[in-house]
């Protein structure tokens, strides 16, 4: 694990490219380095402790602000045409779906991430999970509602519906959607959206900075469902310890 994790951190973008890395040019610190096909055996074998350490690098406690930020980012197996034939945990979390912001149709799955409004700065995540990609953005912020503590929280148009739902424990608040037929906003309602997409615009840094950091959301060569929560966790957390543990280093 401290191998894999730090060859991500090492911005190496596969496990050959680590393992090839470490044989390499660390070998003094893993003596006892296994060969490629053991290596990807044994983080497989570890696929569950990556989760866990994701949520121990993870702030607990209430949010010290009351706005929250949320989006979703796709890890794709396979694109386009491609994602008809892929098979790669189809059965167990992995499905088809389509990301508006890179007009992209894809099979993989989807990050989905709430966090803490920090002006100046990324956002402090509080929520993050993981749904097939054809799920809605929607469902997974309603799933935990009653745990976030925040009194308004922004979004994309993805999650405009919940802007009218009158259960949820804090106010939802996205860029205002054209009516059928509606050929240009108000001049109202462009201000406003604006308003709220500048204050959202962190979320897409911080998803941003995750990709950059991790290449997290390219997951082609993985083979399996265990791999693909290696890929994913691994990744997430490694990006976690830098934003919480190592900030000087984010």
């Amino acid at each position: 694990m401290t191998l894999y994790l730090a060859g991500i951190l090492d911005k190496q973008r596969d496990i050959r490219a680590i393992h090839d890395h470490a044989r390499d040019y660390w070998s003094d610190w893993f003596p006892r380095l296994p060969g490629y096909g053991a290596y990807v055996r044994r983080l497989n074998r570890l696929a569950d402790v990556f989760p866990v350490l994701l949520e121990r690098l993870c702030p607990e406690g209430p949010p010290a602000i009351a706005i929250g930020l949320t989006d979703s980012q796709p890890v794709v197996l396979a694109q386009q045409s491609r994602r008809f034939k892929a098979k790669v945990a189809r059965q167990e979390l992995a499905n088809s779906g389509y990301c508006p912001a890179k007009k992209l149709y894809y099979h993989g799955v989807k990050i989905h991430i709430v966090g803490d409004h920090r002006p100046g700065t990324l956002p402090l995540p509080r929520y993050i999970g993981v749904t097939p990609a054809g799920m809605n953005d929607g469902p997974a912020v309603e799933s935990v509602a009653p745990t976030l503590a925040y009194r308004e929280l922004y979004a994309d148009k993805a999650y405009e519906y919940l802007t009218r739902h009158a259960n949820l424990p804090f106010t939802v608040l996205t860029p205002i959607k054209k009516e059928k037929g509606q050929a240009r906003l108000d001049s109202a309602d462009r201000l406003y959206s604006a308003a709220v997409s500048r204050l959202r615009q962190p979320v897409e840094s911080l998803f941003n900075w995750i990709q950059e950091k991790t290449g997290i959301e390219c997951a082609s060569k993985v083979r399996s469902f265990r791999g693909l929560l290696v890929h994913v966790f691994a990744r997430l957390a490694a990006a976690m310890f830098l934003l919480n543990a190592r900030p000087q280093s984010a």
